[in-house]
């Protein structure tokens, strides 16, 4: 933004603070060369000397107009400018008059002192074209130049008071009679606004109350401007250049008359929106003024007239808004809510009160996230197709101002909710975490529909909610921060660590980056919901149930739903998946298999394999919890659950099931269950199961495995290498079934199968510091490569594959025995 400091031409410092343009440098390049210039006016002198106006004499006007940048237009020049318009014998063609007026307005604002008695002319001169063409012309540039020339003219310190009477009277009466010039041409309105805001500043006061009248009161006009976030944004850094100047002066006066007529009594006259963002300018003013002018005593009482302004204009908005959660729609209140959020987000520091934080909300989830609307839009479609919702409006919202300053709103709406009383946050609270259920609702319909239809549509919707998204989770933490603390009861802080958690849940497809204040929450309500049976039931009965995940009644007769394609639905649950596992010791075990299992076990059958992973850790989480619990009923729910567990991930396996997440619940559940379960019974029982198909096939398929054992992934060999594992892990009631199970598996391997095993036995049991199982593990060795010996001794000594081949086959040989007992 360009410092108000340096501003020369105020309308093109208002254009670039309204986000109207981005920069408004010239390009270099295109700018008139010098010698143009020059010949330019020579021409437009040529113009007065003969009393005649050509078509190259409009041309050479906007020659001049092109190098406003480096222009300097001096006194002598002015007074040419100033002949032209005066003289009676020259037909100024109509669309030449407001180019006129611009090079004159240069010369009123980069001269450092122009000629009074040149100015005193140029109003004479002013004052009789506006009264007497501006009639016949009824044009809208005319009129916008004729404005801003006017206000330049009465900001100038050197101009007679008079002149300066002149020109603020006749601005007056043109706002007055003529504002509806202005209306179409929205373009024009800064330099309007320019003209208002020289003539704010003028040593002339006598005119102030109408000027100010005028600025906050034409937008509400009938056939006037209908004013635009754009105009609100205008109006406010232009107050605050009006009153930077007023406080730099010290300008006590101006300061008071400016309090009594904008930010004191109500005037029916000024449109909420502008009188909002005329305090706001107050505000950022005050908020920016040097220290060394902190001392005025007016300063304070001003702050407190602006924010008492703002206030009112708020309370009288929530006071008509039953439900001002959902109160967008009318284009004067969308205007009015966003116009209250940019003005607090841009003037600093403003007083917590509950107005303007239940304003801010309102602005928030229906103006700036607009997605309960946009939803409601699409879904009226007919399957899916972007009739009645133009993709152009949701771009057009991306790029808006209030969208982009999402994130200092947000601030600002957490530093209003941190110092209000208790039960406005309370209300705000429970509108963030229904619009997080809406959001969840509404989004996952959408994405369903148009997936593949419109894509291009669901992406910018979705820019939108990722931005939702951060505002839940910055205002998330401010209310962990406030309320997990020994301040509130224990319930309370349960509650509202459960209403967090579940919000979280609705929003997690959003998650698309790692946040700090993401994880400092959920650090913060993990803790306190952990610790409270209570709060973990509510948590985990809040996540959807069975049916309504494979058999959604919304999506019934509008498309062929499949669970596992809805992935707003797969990330939340996702998010329980993994919250689960934290506060699984405090959750009953008829809960967990009431709520929890089905739902488990449904997406360990998901083709993402980061969601079945969870369902693994969480079933391996459930196996391991409840060590010191004397719950009957929890115990016996383990066993129970092994079964379909191991019928699901082997089912799955290869392909769905993740190895990793089956191999970390096979043992879990070996080391957790009691000795001699018949669950892990069923479960050694069920992988050599698998392992003897696996290697069956492999062995007509892919023979040439055993032979890059070490580099394969194959999953047979995954299959075997956890076997070998839970000859360890598993209990002595166990073993000898197991180690039967092996045996048998192992004699039924091909050759080169043989050697892999009993070399990778031989290692295990070497390794082994296990002096009750020892002992054991080294017979039965000998016992099973005896076996091995047997089944392929009809075909000739084993060649082997290097030093493993070589020991595999003194493992085979029974009168090697006694020197690889003593080496075990």
């Amino acid at each position: 933004m360009a410092g108000q400091a340096n501003t020369l031409f105020l309308e093109e410092w208002l254009r670039i603070s309204s986000g109207s343009i981005i920069n408004s440098s010239a390009d270099h390049s295109s700018l008139p060369s010098a010698r143009a210039i020059i010949q330019a006016w020579a021409e437009l002198r040529d113009c007065h000397q003969h009393q005649s106006f050509e078509p190259h004499h409009f041309q050479s006007l906007k020659i001049l107009l092109d190098a406003r940048a480096s222009l300097h237009v001096a006194d002598p020049q002015a007074k040419l400018l100033v002949s032209i318009l005066s003289s009676t014998n020259l037909v100024i063609p109509h669309e030449a008059y407001p180019l006129l007026f611009r090079l004159l307005y240069i010369w009123a604002r980069k001269s450092f002192r122009p000629s009074s008695a040149l100015i005193d002319l140029a109003v004479e001169t002013l004052s009789h074209l506006l009264a007497t063409e501006l009639g016949s012309k009824k044009s809208p540039d005319f009129f916008s130049e004729g404005v801003l020339l006017l206000g330049a003219f009465s900001f100038v310190p050197s101009v007679s008071e008079s002149s300066k009477t002149v020109c603020l009277e006749l601005l007056c009466r043109l706002l007055e009679d003529e504002y509806r010039m202005v209306s179409p041409f929205g373009g024009l309105i800064p330099d309007v606004l320019a003209g208002i805001g020289y003539a704010l500043c003028s040593s002339v006061i006598v005119f102030y109350a109408r000027t100010l009248n005028a600025l906050l009161g034409i937008w509400g006009k009938e056939d006037g401007p209908s004013g635009s976030v754009s105009h609100g944004l205008m109006i406010l850094h232009l107050v605050e250049w009006v009153m930077s100047s007023f406080i730099k002066s010290r300008s006590q006066d101006k300061l008071q008359i400016f309090a009594e007529e904008t930010l004191g009594t109500s005037n029916k006259d000024h449109v909420p929106f502008a009188a909002v963002m005329a305090a706001a300018g107050v505000l950022r003013a005050l908020n920016r003024s040097a220290p060394s002018h902190q001392g005025l005593q007016i300063l304070s009482s001003l702050r407190i007239s602006a924010e008492n302004r703002i206030e009112s204009v708020a309370q009288c908005f929530i006071s008509k808004s039953r439900d001002f959660d959902n109160s967008g729609g009318d284009y004067a209140t969308s205007l009015l809510l966003q116009c209250i959020s940019l003005a607090l987000a841009r003037s600093g520091s403003v007083s917590s009160r509950p107005a303007l934080l239940l304003s801010l909300a309102s602005a928030l989830l229906t103006e700036i996230f607009p997605l309960r609307r946009l939803y409601a839009r699409i879904l009226e479609s007919t399957h899916g197709s972007s009739g009645g919702l133009e993709p152009g409006k949701i771009k057009e919202h991306l790029s808006s101002v209030t969208f982009r300053e999402a994130g200092a709103i947000s601030s600002v709406f957490c530093s209003q909710y941190i110092s209000v009383d208790d039960e406005n946050k309370m209300i705000v609270e429970n509108m963030i975490w229904r619009f997080c259920q809406e959001l969840y609702s509404g989004h996952r319909k959408v994405a369903f529909l148009l997936h593949g239809k419109a894509d291009e549509l669901l992406e910018d919707v979705e820019k939108i909610a990722e931005s939702a998204f951060l505002m839940v989770v910055v205002f998330a933490l401010a209310v962990t921060k406030q309320k997990l603390n020994s301040k509130f009861s224990t319930e309370s802080q349960m509650v509202t660590s459960v209403l967090i958690l579940v919000s979280f849940s609705c929003l997690e497809y959003f998650r698309r980056m790692r946040l700090s204040e993401y994880m400092d929450t959920i650090r913060g309500v993990v803790v306190s919901a952990q610790e409270n049976e209570t709060a973990c039931i509510s948590f985990v009965e809040s996540m959807p149930t069975y049916g309504d995940l494979t058999n959604p009644q919304e999506f019934q007769q509008k498309v062929d739903y499949v669970w596992f394609k809805d992935e707003v639905q797969t990330a939340r649950i996702l998010f329980y998946l993994r919250v689960i596992p934290t506060c699984i010791e405090r959750l009953p075990g008829s809960v967990f298999s009431r709520v929890v299992a089905p739902t488990m076990f449904l997406y360990m059958g998901h083709p993402n394999g980061k969601v079945a992973r969870a369902s693994h850790s969480l079933f391996a989480a459930f196996i391991s919890s409840g060590k010191d619990s004397n719950e009957n009923e929890r115990s016996l729910l383990k066993e129970q659950l092994v079964f379909f567990y191991m019928q699901r991930s082997l089912a799955g396996f290869p392909g769905i099931t993740p190895f990793e997440g089956m191999a970390s619940g096979v043992a879990a559940l070996v080391r957790n269950l009691p000795a001699g379960s018949p669950a892990t019974f069923y479960c050694i029982h069920s992988l050599v199961e698998k392992a003897s198909k696996l290697c069956t096939d492999i062995a007509s398929q892919k023979p040439e495995m055993w032979k890059n054992w070490e580099g394969e992934s194959e999953p047979c060999k995954k299959i075997l290498e956890l076997l070998l594992r839970l000859i360890s892990l598993v209990d002595i009631q166990v073993l000898p079934d197991l180690m039967k199970l092996l045996a048998k598996l192992f004699v039924e391997l091909p050759k080169e199968g043989q050697n892999v095993v009993l070399n990778k036995l031989y290692a295990q049991v070497a390794e082994s510091d296990d002096v009750t199982r020892k002992p054991t593990l080294v017979s039965w060795l000998q016992s099973v490569s005896y076996l091995c010996y047997q089944s392929t001794s009809g075909s000739g000594p084993s060649k082997g594959i290097g030093s493993e081949g070589s020991l595999a086959s003194s493992l085979r040989d029974p009168s090697n025995w006694d020197g690889i007992n003593a080496r075990l």
